[in-house]
């Protein structure tokens, strides 16, 4: 009986992808600081530097938890 091919998980990739996801974890705790000091000073200056940069931290965040969770399940479904 012949054995069927066994695929083993990409390490490089693994750590890539868990490095990704552990980048985004302090950023998503810092990105809701941020929008809550931003919204709480809603008349005063720190609105119009924070929420922009809240927003694209955001955006950042997102892309990171999505790359990481894509590399990872790359590294051991490919």
């Amino acid at each position: 009986m012949k054995e069927p091919d066994q695929k083993y998980t990409d390490k490089k990739l693994l750590v890539r992808g868990i490095k990704r996801m552990a980048i985004s974890i302090p950023i998503l705790v810092l990105t809701t600081y941020i929008l809550t000091f931003a919204f709480l000073n809603k008349e005063t200056i720190p609105l119009f530097i924070f929420l922009p940069l809240g927003i694209i931290s955001i955006g950042a965040t997102i892309f990171l938890i999505y790359s990481g969770l894509k590399l990872i399940l790359k590294a051991v479904f490919n």
